[in-house]
């Protein structure tokens, strides 16, 4: 019986040991082979396995931005999307929040969104001038078959009495829109409403966005309104929203694809070269030894 509990003591320890045996550390960060388990069992090589560690290297020192650049999502934005998550699976939220797995979802949306804000931040000042855009995406016969609006937005996402229940909430925040419409409906500004009340960035351009291109319910909405009509309440990635259109254009569909393209990919390739020097200047120890 001594000789089984202390096979048994042995077996315990090293398994405890292996788990959490450190993989990696990244900025005083210790990478455990607890927290890659799943992924790293998926491998079958020494290469994959050191493939798995480095994007989670990449992984960390994205959120480490994040938090240096205090970056991390709203709980409105985290909200929208557990709310997305639920309904694209026929369940209410409530039992999406009651699941055993509620918590690693919500971290797992928390930190994909704090990297998307970071990336936002990274490349927000990136530009593609038209002559570029002319240069490699004119061919000559574009047609101008797309409608485009600008619009002015006052956003809001919280509200003073803050109510705990999102209904309650949503409702709070509908009654102080619909009192800012009565008062830009007296004459009163609407982009100066939008600096003095909007909770987005945007604010400070009175909610004057970039040009649309008219897609969905929402977009069709706005562009119906005549001049100076405001529009019905409405709900944003950002909370919720009225609006009035502010100008209108049309423009080739090709053109701005390839426009689109162009800014996507020259984002992508400066993001990944700021994400290599931020790697290079990181303190980072890998444990190739503990590798398979």
């Amino acid at each position: 019986m001594k000789k089984l509990l202390v096979v048994f003591l042995v077996f315990f320890t090293n398994t405890v040991y292996s788990e959490n045996s450190i993989m990696a550390i990244v900025n005083n960060y210790p990478i455990t082979f607890n927290s890659l388990k799943n992924k790293l069992e998926e491998v079958d090589s020494k290469d994959e396995q050191l493939i798995v560690i480095k994007n989670h290297i990449d992984h960390i020192l994205q959120l480490q931005e994040v938090n240096k650049l205090n970056l991390a999502p709203l709980k409105n934005d985290v909200e929208i999307v557990l709310f997305d998550i639920a309904k694209s699976n026929n369940i209410s939220i409530n039992e999406l929040i009651n699941f055993d797995e509620s918590s690693s979802i919500e971290r797992e949306i928390i930190e994909k969104l704090s990297i998307l804000n970071l990336q936002r931040f990274i490349t927000k000042d990136l530009k593609i001038s038209e002559k570029q855009v002319l240069k490699v995406c004119s061919n000559g016969n574009s047609i101008n078959d797309q409608k485009q609006i600008k619009i002015a937005q006052i956003i809001i996402s919280e509200v003073k009495n803050q109510a705990n229940d999102l209904d309650k909430k949503n409702s709070l925040i509908e009654t102080f829109l619909n009192k800012l419409k009565s008062h830009i409906n007296k004459g009163a500004s609407f982009e100066s409403f939008a600096k003095l009340h909007s909770q987005h960035p945007s604010y400070h351009n009175g909610g004057i966005t970039e040009w649309l291109s008219v897609k969905g319910p929402i977009l069709e909405m706005i562009d119906s309104l005549k001049k100076n009509e405001i529009s019905s309440i409405y709900m944003t990635d950002f909370g919720l929203a009225i609006a009035i259109k502010v100008d209108e254009r049309f423009i080739s569909s090709k053109l701005k694809e390839c426009k689109q393209r162009l800014i996507y990919e020259h984002s992508e390739m400066y993001y990944s070269n700021w994400l290599t020097n931020l790697r290079e200047k990181a303190n980072i120890k890998i444990y190739y030894e503990k590798l398979l």
